[in-house]
Parts: structure tokens; C-alpha cells; sequence
């Protein structure tokens, strides 16, 4: 019998030994994580794209004109970090790059049609997941989801 993805994650985590009180937890967030973004990652993997490459997409989709310094602190990385997927997007025409009126030192990055299709259609398998697991916990339970990732997110 082949086992399912989800199938396997289950046992790989049930096998895992818990050396504190909240490693049940950490592992929910880590295949929690990973459950959300699977389908996502395999189609950008079908273009040739990756999670920080998603990662940019989303930003760059909800701040257009954003810089390529405040893009590297929204997404707490460094500049060698966004470097090559930025590139890699620019290069693939999925994003646009123009000097700042403003600040002529300063690019700002714009989505692309074909990028802002990526975005959407990567973000929609995300959304997707978690439509489906706030639809199974039902209100209360995606409260308090929102809550507690609210507190996680302040420590940024």
C-alpha cells in the first residue's frame, strides 16, 4: 500500500521524541508550515521558483512600487539573500524595476501580469489550505489561531 504525503508527515512526526513540553507545538508549526505551502512550492518547482521567490511575489503584489530596501525589512533578510531570486524574477520579466523620482539611488519593484498570475495562482493553494482548516475548526477555533500567530508575529 503507498502511503499519502499527509499520511506520512503523521507518522514521521508521531515517531519524533519530545524533549520539552511544547515541542508538540514547534513540530504543529513546522508541518503545519509545510502542509500549508506543499502544493504551492510544487507548482513554483514547475516554473523553475521557489519559496523566496513566492516570498518577493507576495510582498511585491500587496506593496507595488515597493523599494529593494524596504522589501529586504519586510522580509527580515539580507541583501545577499534577496539578491539571486530577485534577479532571477527580474531577469524572467515577472517583476519591474525603476528608479525612484524620488530617491534616484532607490529601484522600486512592481509585479508583472505574468508575475501578479504566479502570485495569485501560488497564494491560492495557500488560501485554499487555510480556508479548509478555519472551515474544520469553525470560528473559535480560527480566532484563536489568529491570536496566538498575532503574539508569534510580534516578536519580529
Amino acid at each position: 500500500m503507498q502511503k499519502t504525503a499527509s499520511h506520512a508527515a503523521g507518522l514521521h512526526r508521531a515517531s519524533l521524541k519530545k524533549l520539552h513540553d511544547l515541542d508538540a507545538a514547534l513540530e504543529l508549526m513546522y508541518y503545519g508550515w509545510r502542509g500549508m505551502t506543499l502544493s504551492a512550492d510544487q507548482y513554483l518547482a514547475t516554473l523553475g521558483l521557489s519559496r523566496p521567490h513566492h516570498r518577493i511575489l507576495y510582498v511585491v503584489a500587496r506593496q507595488p512600487d515597493i523599494s529593494i530596501g524596504s522589501l529586504i525589512e519586510i522580509l527580515g533578510i539580507s541583501k545577499q539573500a534577496v539578491n539571486r531570486p530577485l534577479n532571477l524574477l527580474l531577469q524572467r520579466k515577472l517583476l519591474t524595476s525603476k528608479r525612484s523620482s524620488e530617491q534616484h539611488r532607490s529601484k522600486l519593484l512592481r509585479l508583472t501580469e505574468a508575475g501578479k498570475q504566479i502570485e495569485q495562482r501560488a497564494s491560492g493553494y495557500e488560501r485554499k489550505v487555510l480556508r479548509e482548516a478555519f472551515d474544520r475548526v469553525g470560528p473559535a477555533g480560527a480566532a484563536a489561531w489568529m491570536a496566538v500567530m498575532r503574539v508569534i508575529a510580534d516578536n519580529n
